[in-house]
């Protein structure tokens, strides 16, 4: 795994073998920090990064710059191998092992302006993710939410659905409650 921009550019890090992981490729991770760059204030920039996996999505986000990322896998694993990484590179990034949907039902005092789902593919249940991420008053008012998910999944009927891109077999859906702030067309 490398991280492709920022502070960090083409740092490695390396993943246990025995994490059990579906990475966002590297092609599909510069085509999302692309769509991203222009459309987002990152000195003020807070993250919040559902299934996070081995935070892949949180350094990348950290290396460029984002004061504040929160982490949050079901897998013990996972979250302490991010804990370790981003207390090495000193990164802010803050982790939380929790189940993704219960931690989307509990109260919380703070709105993210980006919210990333990495779910597993096979997920039951994702299309109630930004319903359920909007409910809980999680995302900032001009924040934006985007869900990585295969080719079987569309969201283009949801309300609050911007646009989505395709790289390959990674798919990316965009919501937000400001489609006027990110220019999709």
């Amino acid at each position: 795994m490398r991280i492709i921009s920022g502070k960090h550019k083409g740092r490695r890090i390396t993943i246990p073998s025995h994490f059990k992981i579906r990475p966002t490729t590297d092609f599909a991770k510069k085509g999302l920090f692309d769509i991203l760059e222009h459309r987002i204030d990152w000195e003020n920039l807070s993250v919040l990064d559902l299934f996070s996996g081995t935070g892949y999505i949180s350094y990348e986000f950290a290396s460029r710059g984002a004061k504040y990322i929160l982490a949050v896998d079901i897998e013990p694993t996972y979250t302490k191998f991010i804990r370790n990484t981003a207390s090495f590179l000193k990164m802010p990034i803050q982790t939380i092992t929790m189940d993704v949907f219960k931690f989307l039902q509990k109260q919380h005092n703070h709105n993210f302006n980006v919210i990333f789902c990495d779910p597993p593919y096979d997920l039951k249940n994702i299309e109630l993710l930004p319903n359920l991420i909007l409910s809980n008053k999680l995302l900032h008012e001009d924040g934006i939410i985007i869900i990585e998910h295969d080719k079987t999944v569309l969201f283009n009927q949801h309300s609050f659905f911007i646009h989505k891109r395709n790289y390959s077999k990674v798919h990316f859906s965009f919501f937000s409650k400001n489609a006027e702030k990110y220019f999709f067309k």
